[in-house]
């Protein structure tokens, strides 16, 4: 099985998780614990634990009731990019407003879309890369997978992701931005997402996020750059206001080229 650490930030220090594997799987930490225990993986939790066990949902956190998917990752089931999908669909509302700041091959533009699709027409999505191959293998994906009225909801721009809060009409309420840091995959892995704009990127959806909205991080450390590029996210996570921001981090402890998924919720 895979060692995973999982942080929680509810104090200016982030806390770390120990997973130890003996009949059960324990987890703790100051005021969190929870533990998973075979064959029922029950999940069992203290009062203020963010994971509930009794089946109801917390507007406090968007990990509430997510997990089964959450064991999932953590017995190598479930992909990063995986976790973050079911992470946004506890997050999103049909006719929300989302940014994915990294295209990509636009796999997470086609998850966002049709999370947010309706028939109303309200729901958007702002997708941005720097490449111009990137944006032609989203617009390519997205006529593959969805309808031409559902692509007219999703706007794609050659922009670098640090210029976000350039393009998007002013008081734009948005619910999700999405990052996946890194190369494009099957790309020039030469160009690479950057810790200065990414830093000028999280500030930009800091500003435009809404309440009850989260700012969601597949952060691939892998290549040159990828590790002070974490380092970036964790320090901007860890200066944010306690009382207005829940700031979590899973990062697998014996596999060190796995990327790292970090989830900022504004609630």
């Amino acid at each position: 099985m895979s060692a995973l650490r999982f942080s929680l930030r509810f104090n200016p220090m982030l806390s770390n998780i120990t997973l130890i594997q003996t009949k059960s799987l324990l987890f703790s930490f100051s005021s969190f614990s929870f533990s998973v225990r075979k064959p029922s993986k029950t999940l069992c939790s203290s009062s203020n634990s963010l994971l509930h066990t009794n089946g109801g949902t917390s507007n406090s956190s968007p990990l509430s009731g997510l997990e089964d998917e959450l064991v999932g990752y953590i017995f190598g089931k479930k992909k990063a990019t995986e976790v973050a999908h079911l992470v946004w669909r506890h997050v999103l509302h049909k006719g929300d407003i989302v940014i994915d700041a990294t295209c990509g091959n636009g796999y997470d533009t086609v998850a966002m879309l049709k999370m947010v699709a309706d028939e109303s027409g309200h729901g958007r999505v702002y997708g941005m890369d720097i490449q111009t191959e990137a944006l032609e293998n989203t617009s390519s994906l997205l006529d593959e997978t969805v309808t031409q009225k559902e692509k007219e909801l999703v706007k794609l721009l050659p922009i670098c992701h640090s210029r976000m809060d350039e393009v998007l009409p002013e008081n734009t309420a948005v619910r999700l931005v999405a990052f996946n840091l890194g190369y494009l995959p099957g790309g020039d892995k030469g160009i690479i997402t950057t810790s200065k704009t990414t830093l000028l990127a999280l500030e930009a959806s800091k500003k435009m996020l809404i309440l009850g909205g989260l700012i969601s991080l597949v952060v691939y450390v892998g290549h040159p750059g990828g590790r002070e590029e974490l380092e970036t996210v964790e320090a901007f996570a860890s200066g944010l206001c306690v009382d207005g921001w829940i700031c979590c981090k899973f990062q697998m402890l014996n596999r060190p080229l796995a990327p790292v998924l970090v989830f900022l919720f504004k609630r």
